[in-house]
This record gives structure tokens, sequence and C-alpha cells, in this order.
């Protein structure tokens, strides 16, 4: 029986050439489009979700109240993590994870590499394979290295690297203890190198400040663990430990780490969206397309069902149940399906590299997975039933005896035509939706791009104090100054394009209690901050340590802190932050983190802070590659154990965009396809109309009818329906869109134009893609119409 559906379902499309063609084809682009969202998707809800104690496995975060407003955030002080373990039977085991850069030297080979400290637990916890090495404890000690595969490989080449001597930024010997596998691919964890934090207090880059949150402090709890119970139990860990307790109000919480990817925003201190909108939000768009592509077949086979009347009429008379019915045309759907998912497959494998380039990922298709075989017989019938069960439903209960006496109602204003008009309003608000939507991201990152960032980029460039480099800073600044490749220079605590640190206790002339619970963003300099960013000072001068010795205890403020401080004369006043400062300058806000969030308050302290960044102006009078030449060769000078790395300000700022550009360019990618499929349908319903109507426009013609009245008398009912589209989508698209906006400090005021902008493009095609086939059909020769009459 089955045999006998696949046969005549094969000749059925082979009979119907051209709406077979069109079918699969808007088939085939729906189910490669979902295919590779779905992949995507795939990629993104596994992302650190793969480990043995996944359940027991948890990421310690704060929460603290500010002016009326719940933060939350995932960085605590690296004491945390011990006192936990010490004091909570319920921890069977922690890991801190804290990130850095570091230059290995192997012999004559340099490499710089991004690792990170780790505790002996962060091993068992993230079930990390060791593929060489026999050390029991390869992470005890101040002496040991672990190394990924690829790193260890870059390094030593195909000589085993266990036991061997590195050299750290140039002054610490550390033997590679074990080597274990590169990292798969969905996780949020990138090193090159683990070490010890022993290591870190060898070299000073350790604290047990409890108002320092500066790693990421992972916690395995043992099997049977009540987290609310041990949340609550945790809740006032820091207030108890930290000794200005007083102004102490954070809490801390332990966040599953299954949510920490998916769930990485919070609202009001609680973490409940973030990447998991994106997620939503694209597997939506994935329905929606293979709905859509499957409404171009219910479509386009019922407008056809005069054509498949009579043999639904002549197989009901000889016995035929409407089940069997049922079932053939099912089949037909289904194997048009499955040849579209081929199809769709080969569409996939071509675009899978461009898709990577535009996701930022290396996504494949699991082809050795058994589940991958299973989701695609499930993908193409449950592609076949959807596209297929309106029409099969449709074309079985049709009347023998009305059929074969030719009774059947043919296309007029009837309520299959008046569902096929529904499916096509369907089809294009959608498209619409995602036509406007793609308009506001654009707009919101021209607004974003647009924003005065504060200071000058262009010919802004960093380098990170590496090796000697801040033991000679002096002579290498005024070796750069004197050298004329650089105007100005500045050393300090990050690039202006990262923000490091923050704080809050501040207390200045008149603050209140509560004002002293506000988290200030902390920078620092020690001379020609204004200059070398070419800032703007409201108030009082700039930092400068040569001419004012007592600068060693000033800061700058910005125009946001000096707002919220009231100070009417703020010059000369004092701010006791951790230490005390006077202020000697108002510097304008500048952009320093995120490019749609409101810039927060800023103290800019004195050159008695830590630095890790030196910030120089190229001089514009000369080419940049001479300049960065000269550059190179004082650094080298006085630093010649590291390599000459720098990075240029602009291109730095340029990547806060990359997420919404992302976004962006998905939105328009799969709104153009949306666009393609329902067109597809538009064609084929047009070239139906045209197919069922040619007698009668044969007629028209010879009784005089131009060609413009023809064409507009089959194309004006559906570019109607496109119209009332348009007035369905723009309200929903805006309500959207609204409420998406409103997750931006920053953000771009909706304007009407941009509706009007998507309604005509969208239109133009429609007419486009109507009128195309309706032209054709009015210019056919009437004769071959009308001569079997």
């Amino acid at each position: 029986m089955i045999k006998h559906y696949l046969k005549t379902a094969w000749r059925t499309l082979l009979r119907s050439k051209g709406f077979s063609v069109i079918n699969i084809t808007g088939l085939a682009i729906g189910m490669a489009s979902a295919v590779l969202i779905l992949i995507w998707l795939q990629n993104m809800m596994t992302t650190d979700r793969f480990y043995k104690q996944q359940d027991q496995l948890y990421i310690l975060c704060n929460r603290d109240s500010q002016q009326g407003n719940v933060y939350a955030w995932q960085y605590t002080p690296k004491i945390l993590g011990p006192t936990l373990r010490q004091e909570y039977p319920e921890v069977e085991d922690i890991g801190r994870y804290g990130t850095g850069s570091t230059l290995f030297t192997a012999g004559e080979k340099k490499i710089t590499a991004e690792g990170a400290f780790a505790d002996t637990g962060f091993l068992k916890m993230f079930d990390l394979t060791v593929i060489n090495g026999r050390d029991p404890h390869p992470l005890q000690g101040s002496d040991k290295v672990i190394l990924t595969e690829s790193f260890a490989r870059a390094l030593f080449g195909d000589a085993d690297p266990v036991g061997k001597t590195l050299q750290l930024d140039n002054r610490n010997a550390v033997t590679v203890s074990a080597v274990i596998k590169d990292l798969p691919a969905n996780t949020q964890f990138d090193y090159k190198y683990l070490l010890s934090w022993d290591y870190a207090k060898k070299i000073d880059n350790y604290d047990e400040y409890w108002s320092n949150n500066s790693v990421a402090t992972f916690v395995l709890l043992k099997p049977g663990t009540d987290i609310r119970n041990f949340n609550s139990k945790i809740r006032n860990i820091t207030i108890a430990h930290n000794k200005r307790a007083d102004m102490q109000t954070t809490e801390v919480f332990a966040l599953p780490l299954s949510k920490r990817f998916l769930y990485d925003k919070a609202v009001n201190g609680r973490y409940v969206t973030g990447t998991i909108v994106t997620v939503r939000l694209f597997g939506i768009i994935a329905l929606l397309i293979l709905l859509i592509a499957c409404i171009n077949f219910m479509n386009l086979s019922t407008a056809r069902s005069e054509k498949r009347a009579r043999e639904v009429g002549v197989r009901k008379v000889i016995g035929a149940p409407r089940r069997a019915l049922i079932s053939q045309f099912l089949m037909e759907s289904v194997l048009m399906s499955a040849i579209a998912f081929v199809l769709a497959i080969g569409i996939v494998v071509i675009s899978l590299p461009f898709f990577n380039r535009l996701v930022g990922k290396q996504l494949s298709i699991a082809w050795q997975n058994p589940f991958t075989w299973l989701f695609a017989l499930g993908f193409v019938l449950f592609t076949g039933l959807l596209a297929g069960s309106y029409p099969a439903l449709f074309l079985s209960r049709f009347q023998p005896v009305k059929v074969l006496k030719g009774r059947l109602v043919r296309m007029g204003g009837n309520s299959r035509v008046r569902l096929r008009s529904v499916l096509v309003v369907i089809q294009f608000t959608f498209s619409l939706i995602l036509i406007i939507s793609t308009i506001v991201v654009s707009r919101q990152i021209n607004y974003t791009e647009q924003r005065d960032s504060g200071y000058t980029q262009n010919g802004l460039v960093y380098s990170f104090l590496t090796g000697d480099m801040e033991k000679n800073y002096t002579v290498i600044k005024n070796e750069l100054l004197a050298s004329g490749a650089v105007t100005a220079v500045s050393k300090n605590m990050s690039p202006v394009t990262h923000q490091y640190s923050n704080g809050w206790g501040a207390n200045w002339p008149g603050a209140t209690t509560e004002e002293q619970h506000i988290t200030f963003s902390r920078y620092s300099t020690d001379a020609g901050f204004v200059a070398t960013m070419q800032a703007s000072l409201l108030a009082g001068r700039d930092i400068d340590i040569t001419k004012y010795p007592s600068d060693s205890s000033a800061c700058l403020i910005n125009e946001t802190a000096l707002k919220l401080m009231k100070l009417k004369n703020p010059i000369g006043q004092r701010i006791e932050f951790d230490t005390t400062f006077h202020i000697v300058g108002v510097i304008r806000d500048f952009v320093i983190e995120g490019v749609e969030s409101k810039v927060e308050p800023m103290i800019i302290q004195g050159p008695c802070s830590w630095f890790t960044t030196m910030h120089y102006r190229l001089n514009p009078s000369h080419p940049t590659a001479d300049n960065l030449k000269k550059v190179q060769a004082i650094m080298q000078r006085y630093n010649p154990a590291f390599p000459f790395e720098y990075t240029f300000v602009d291109k730095d700022y340029a990547k806060k965009f990359a997420a919404l550009q992302q976004t962006s360019r998905l939105s328009s990618l799969f709104a153009g396809l949306t666009i393609f499929i329902s067109c597809l349908g538009l064609l084929g319903l047009i070239m139906f109309m045209a197919e069922a109507r040619i007698k009668e426009i044969g007629i028209r013609k010879v009784l005089g009818a131009s060609i413009l009245s023809i064409s507009t008398l089959l194309s004006r009912q559906l570019i109607q329906l496109v119209v009332l589209s348009f007035v369905i989508a723009a309200p929903i698209a805006w309500y959207l869109m609204h409420r998406w906006l409103l997750s931006y400090d920053y953000r771009v005021g909706i304007r009407w134009w941009w509706f009007a902008l998507a309604g005509i493009t969208g239109l133009m095609i429609a007419v486009a893609t109507v009128s195309w086939q309706a032209v054709k059909a009015a210019r056919a020769n009437p004769v071959k119409s009308l001569k079997t009459e």
C-alpha cells in the first residue's frame, strides 16, 4: 500500500512540475533556514551543560541594593571560596577562576596567551581530561602549570612537554605538570593554561579583601543539598566577615551553573533573562519561517483543488475510504518534504561557513550522532504532516456526486478563498514584522555608533604594561614624546574601553548614608590623561604629578559624579574612597563600558593607584606605520623580553557593537528569506489564478481589454492582502520593538517612516512578483485559450 502511495505521489509531482518546483523550493529554503538556526541554538542551549556532576555545580553571585535598585554580579572575593569550604559542610569542593595573560618562553619561542588561575577542585568539577602527565596534584604548588593540548603543541611541537620548564613573564620558572584536552566549542571558559593560586600569591596577584570582587567562584555541593536552604545560610557571609560591615549590604547566593550562560542578565537582583531571549527569539523565527513555507504548500495545494477533484471523486466511487485519501495526500506532502529536506541539507552544507562567520561559531552537523538522523526523520515527518494536513483533510472531504457533475465551486468569494487569503495575510504579516524589526535594530546600532564617546578614538593606541615597562615607564614616556611618534602618553588602570574596577563606600561633604552605598566606576591615571584622550575638562585641571607633587592624592570626577554629589564648588573638595583624595578637575562623561548604557559616576584616581595599561596618541602628522615602528623600537629597547603588542582604541571600541550587529545581520537575513518564500507563494497563486481564468482572460482580450486592466484584475486581490498584512504587522512590530528598546538606557526613538519604509519595501516586492506573472498571462495569445470553445 505504501509503495502504491509513493508511486502515485511521485507521478503527481511530475505531472505538475511548475507547482512542485515552487513548493519544494519554498520548503527547502524554509527547512534550511530552520536547520541553521536550530544548530546554532542547540550549541547555545548545551553551553556548559555537559558535566558529569552538572546538577551539583553552582556559581556564587553577589546581590546588593543601591538607590532603590537591586543589582547582581558574578564576581566574588578570592577569600569567599575557601571560607565556604571551611564553614559549610554542604560544600564538597570549590573552584576559583581568575583570568589573566602571561608571556611563555620555551627556548627561543615566546608566546603570549590567555589563561587562568584555578584551584585543584576546578579540574574535578569540570571534568578536565588529562591526556599527558601522571602528577596526582598538577595544580598544587607555585611551580606547576597545566597546558591545553593545542597550546602545548604550539610551545613544544611534537615533543613531550610534561616535565619541561617554562619561563613566565621572563621572571619565574614553572614545570609542565599535565596536558589536558582542548576545551569544547560550547563552553564559556577560554584558557590555554592553568596556574595555581599559590603562583598568584608568589607574584603578588592575590588578596583576601572581602570588598574586592575579582574572581568567579564555583562550588560543588554534596548530593541532596537543598539549594534554597543553602542560599539562606550563605546570604550574609560577606557581611559577617567584612571589617566594614556597617557599610556592607551585599548578599551572596548560588546560581545553578546550567543557568549561567542562558540567564546572564540580572533584573532586580535575579538572573531571569539574557541570552535565553535570543534563543527564544530565533527559535520563534525558525518556526515562523518553516510555517510560512508550509503555508505556501497549503495555499497552492488547496488552490489546485479542482485539478484533483475528479481524481478524488473517482477514487470514492470505486470504494476508497476517506482515510485512504488522507493517507495518499499526506504521503505526497511527506515525499515533497523529504525531497525538500535533501535540498535543504545541501543548502546548509554550502552556507554553513558563511553562517559560522555570521554568528562567530564553529558549528557543524554531527553526522556520527544517531540523534541527528532521528531528528532528520522527525523533522521531515513534522514538516510534511504540518504542510499536508489541511490539504489532505480539505481534498478528502469532496462529495463524489458534486465533483463528477462539475459542481465544485470555482475560485471566488467562498470559504476556501477566504482561508487562502488568511494564510497569505499571515505569511506577509510575519515577514513585515521581521522587516520592521530589522530596520529598528539597524537604527539602534547607528544611534549607538554615533554616540559621542567623550574622547577622540582615532589615533589613540594602548599597550599593556608587561615585563619592565612599568619600571621603565618614565624613560619610555620621555623617549616616545621626544621621538615625535606620539603627542601624549598616559598610564592607566585599564584600557579606556574596559572597566576593571568599581566600588562603593565613597564619602564626600554632604553625602548621606544611602549615597555612600552607591557604586562608582574606578579609574586611574598618572598624568596627561585629558591630553592623551583628548577629553574635555568642565572645571579645574588635569592630574600632573610632575608639576604638582600633591597630586599623588588627587582625583578627577566625571560630570555624572558631580551631579550626584551636588558639589557647587568641587575643586579642592575631599573624597574618602579607600583613601583620601582631593578633587582637582571635573571631566566630561566618557563611555568606558556598554555603549547602550548610561554613564556611571566615576572617580579617576591619581598616581598612587595600580596600573596595567599605557595609552599613547600617535602623531597625526606622520604615517601611522612610521609612528608604530618608532614606538616598537623604544618599547623593545627597555622591555626586550616581551613582544611589542598594541591595540587601536577605535577598533576595540567597535567590538562593543558586535552582539547588536550580529542580531541585525541575522534578522536581515531571515527577513529576506521570509519575504522570498512568501513571494514564491504569491507567484504560485497568481500562476494558478491565471491558469484557472485563462478562458476569461482570452474573452476579455478579444473584447478589447488592455494588458493593464487584465494585470490589475489578476493581481488586485493579492496586493490588497499584502496591504492588510502591513496594517496588522505595524502595531505588533511597534509593541515588540518598543519592549526590546526598553532594555537599553541609551536608545533611539521609533519613527513612523521606518514603518512606511518597511511597508513600501514589502509592497514593491509583492507587486513585482505578482505583476510579472500577471502581465505574462495578459500578453498570452487568446486564440490558444479559446480554440477549444
